[in-house]
């Protein structure tokens, strides 16, 4: 058995994808070349590197323990980072080819930093820092039964994102077998009894222009209406396609993958943000560029709409920009993250913008005043997502009280007062990285899906955990209907699950 170099550097770059560091892999991927190799992703499995790197421990241990007559011998476990006393081998060939060390100042490489960052947030979940809990601290709640999970199953490869429609039980979710699919969910309660009622879902083949597949759907959102859906790819493009699964739009002017794709309210204009470091704004009539933003000097991560003409955008390069269609210079721009810029999110009255980073911090901003107006910093790993609650001024839920939720790789989320910075509730009931957080349409619930295969729903009021489910994998978003009654997550397993949530 052997293992090719375009083998190797495939199953680095599935890790890192997995792990969530896109970015990274996007990078690796490029320098690598992973895009052109002949490497049926859809045949590994999840976690295929990781397995291999335990294997080769065990084979390691079972060697030492053998001596070369063959006797079985006591012999310190092997540690993969750390030689032990009688590590005579390895201390044999550093003397032969003595490995030169890097500079202390030197800074590491995208792939190198995301490694660290991996195996610091999977040795803080494991040794129950950074507030992950312990078995015994979880609250003794009943998983919910599989008996009662719908399982959506057909995608090849890991499933990316989910988006209900948000006049409808249609589901759409996007996957890295280079296909986006809706699903119509029955009514009625979920479970496998409903497996017979599900209907075949439409399945929308992304191929960019030469009929090769576009590699990951990276991102979807439904119009205001649920008539339309848009997707982005790892090919650059966006497609919009009709609710029945027709494709309507290709809008090619990307020049690498988009990471975020939002509507505004009116449906009119479609905005982008791409690698290749832009914003797009597009007419979805006719499928035209409506106008470009060059703003940032690295690849674009996220944008918002602030109202159905202005939005934000942040970047890899630390900077956020609010910009107006119509103008070519920007409104306002916000300094001051340390890192990274992951997500952005306007609060409903489009007054405040939230935003987190890899600096550890979330921070708050107002039109009002060039730095933030908060700077929430009780979290000790990066910050992945932001949500607000679709509650105060702007919502449909005026009277409840404004919060904002973020979820981090210290497996925890929390639950904070945007007016005050205090920190509300800080749900820690995630053992690994929290990737994906939402809240119901009345914002009384929260959920939430990590890589610990656990969806769990919060009750905002107290912070309680009220359900939870736990999956046959890593959950790399979660999503409610527009009724708040049932909640969707997808799986680095392949597949969708949706779960019942009456209170």
């Amino acid at each position: 058995m052997s293992l090719t170099s375009d083998e190797l550097n495939f199953l680095v770059y599935r890790y890192l994808h997995e792990s969530g560091f896109r970015h990274a892999a996007y990078t690796f991927g490029c320098e690598s070349l992973v895009a052109k190799s002949n490497i049926n992703g859809s045949k590994i499995a999840p976690g295929e590197l990781v397995n291999l790197v335990q294997k080769g421990i065990m084979y390691s241990e079972l060697e030492r323990s053998v001596a070369d007559d063959g006797s079985v011998v006591d012999a310190e476990n092997f540690m993969l980072l750390r030689t032990s006393s009688d590590g005579k081998q390895l201390k044999r060939a550093r003397e032969e080819a003595p490995v030169a060390s890097a500079p202390e100042d030197a800074e590491p490489t995208p792939a190198a930093a995301a490694s660290v960052a991996s195996s610091s947030a999977c040795a803080a979940s494991s040794s129950g820092a950074s507030g992950a809990p312990s078995a015994a601290k979880l609250e003794s709640i009943e998983p919910t039964p599989e008996e009662q999970v719908t399982t959506l199953a057909g995608h090849t490869s890991e499933v990316f994102i989910c988006a209900w429609s948000p006049t409808s039980l249609q589901l759409a979710s996007g996957s890295g077998d280079s296909t986006a699919r809706i699903w119509q969910v029955p009514d009625g309660p979920c479970g496998k009894a409903q497996a017979g009622q599900l209907p075949e879902p439409v399945v929308l083949q992304h191929f960019s222009g030469d009929k090769e597949k576009s590699k990951d759907v990276t991102t979807l959102d439904w119009n205001h209406d649920g008539t339309a859906l848009a997707t982005g790819s790892y090919d650059g493009q966006a497609r919009v396609w009709s609710a029945t699964g027709k494709l309507t739009a290709t809008l090619s002017k990307h020049k690498g993958p988009i990471f975020s794709l939002k509507w505004n309210r009116t449906g009119q204009y479609l905005l982008s943000g791409s690698v290749d470091k832009t914003a797009v704004i597009w007419d979805t009539a006719t499928g035209s560029v409506k106008q470009e933003f060059a703003l940032h000097k690295e690849p674009t991560l996220d944008v918002d709409w602030r109202d159905d003409d202005s939005f934000a955008s942040c970047s890899t390069d630390k900077m956020i920009y609010v910009c107006k269609l119509g103008q070519t210079a920007h409104l306002k721009s916000f300094k001051g993250h340390l890192d990274e810029v992951n997500a952005i999110k306007w609060d409903p009255s489009g007054r405040l913008l939230a935003s987190c980073s890899d600096d550890y911090t979330a921070k708050v901003w107002s039109m009002k005043y060039d730095t933030c107006v908060q700077d929430l910093r009780e979290h000790t790993r990066e910050i992945y997502t932001i949500k607000w609650s679709p509650t105060g001024p702007g919502s449909t839920n005026p009277s409840a009280n404004l919060v904002l939720a973020s979820a981090s790789f210290d497996a925890t989320i929390r639950v904070w007062e945007p007016e005050t910075g205090k920190s509300l509730h800080v749900l820690d009931k995630h053992r690994d990285p929290v990737y994906s957080v939402a809240f119901s349409a009345d914002g009384q619930y929260l959920a939430s899906g990590s890589f610990d295969r656990c969806l769990h729903i919060w009750s905002i009021k107290d912070g309680s955990l009220i359900k939870t489910y736990k999956g046959s994998g890593g959950i790399f978003e979660v999503c409610w209907n527009a009724d708040g009654t049932k909640v969707a997550a997808c799986f680095s397993t392949h597949i969708v699950s949706v779960i019942d949530v009456r209170m």
